[in-house]
């Protein structure tokens, strides 16, 4: 799997940001034309819309509840903690990408300072569900850029074929992450273009963080054994947390992530121990 991986990544051109540039492009061309690069016109623009999307999600509170939850890239990167044991490549590409979409996040976060819903709209107006957001940081979903940039770093890793990218495949996981990531519209924590935004983000995250393990081996102690122990303290400090999250709040997301923990922990500690003996 590993060599099958690192031929893909080695795939991967510098042609594969056009994408990505023109969406930019063509998102700031529609802001434009609509007089919407203040906050106030922004959030204006899109209420209908925000409204819409809203009320027919949120007809499916407990899915698109637990569905949100893998814009949390704790909730996210604990399900493919397995990749740890069998692919540590894509680690190295998730752990840069992550880095970058973290930076991406808080920056443009503050710098546009956008009121979520919450802080705009009569609570009664809209379905909240979850935890009431009303802070100014609308844009771009955070959630959404997570989302798309561990898609990103999965589709780039495994839908090459031929030495192509395998297209029905790749539009399969674009549309799982857009439906991933407008369960944050549905929750009324994000506007339609917070989200759009966050996925074009997480896209360019995805991809940069591939092209930066595929230069530098940053993480070159994700393939020593030696570093296992510390790699499974890690494990059980995240299965704490996990288990204190299931008890706040009883998710099956939650279980799936759990899960994933518990199974990369018991491949690591097998190997680590064989290794000694």
């Amino acid at each position: 799997m590993e060599k099958i991986i690192a031929d893909n990544h080695s795939k991967l051109k510098l042609s594969y940001y056009v994408f990505p540039s023109v969406a930019i492009v063509l998102f700031i061309t529609f802001l434009y034309l609509q007089k919407a690069f203040s906050s106030d016109s922004y959030i204006a623009i899109q209420q209908n819309s925000f409204f819409y999307v809203n009320s027919k999600l949120s007809q499916y509170p407990k899915l698109i509840y637990n569905l949100t939850q893998l814009g949390d890239a704790f909730i996210f990167l604990s399900i493919l903690t397995f990749f740890l044991f069998y692919a540590p490549i894509i680690w190295e590409a998730l752990i840069s990408a992550s880095l970058i979409s973290l930076i991406f996040s808080t920056s443009l976060k503050n710098w546009f300072a956008v009121p979520r819903p919450a802080a705009v709209f009569e609570h009664n107006s809209f379905a909240i569900i979850g935890k009431v957001l009303p802070g100014y940081s609308s844009l771009p979903s955070g959630h959404s850029i997570t989302i798309f940039t561990v898609l990103t770093v999965l589709l780039f890793s495994f839908v090459f074929k031929n030495g192509k990218i395998h297209f029905a495949s790749a539009i399969l996981i674009i549309l799982t992450g857009l439906s991933l990531a407008f369960t944050r519209v549905g929750v009324g924590a994000h506007y339609p273009l917070d989200v759009i935004a966050g996925s074009i983000i997480g896209y360019v995250s995805g991809i940069t963080g591939i092209f930066i393990s595929r230069k530098y081996k940053l993480w070159f102690w994700l393939y020593n054994k030696q570093f296992y122990p510390v790699l499974a303290l890690l494990l059980i400090t995240c299965s704490v947390i996990l288990i204190q999250k299931i008890m706040a709040d009883n998710l099956p997301i939650y279980y799936l992530s759990f899960s994933g923990l518990i199974f990369s922990l018991y491949k690591i500690t097998d190997a680590y121990i064989k290794k000694g003996t």
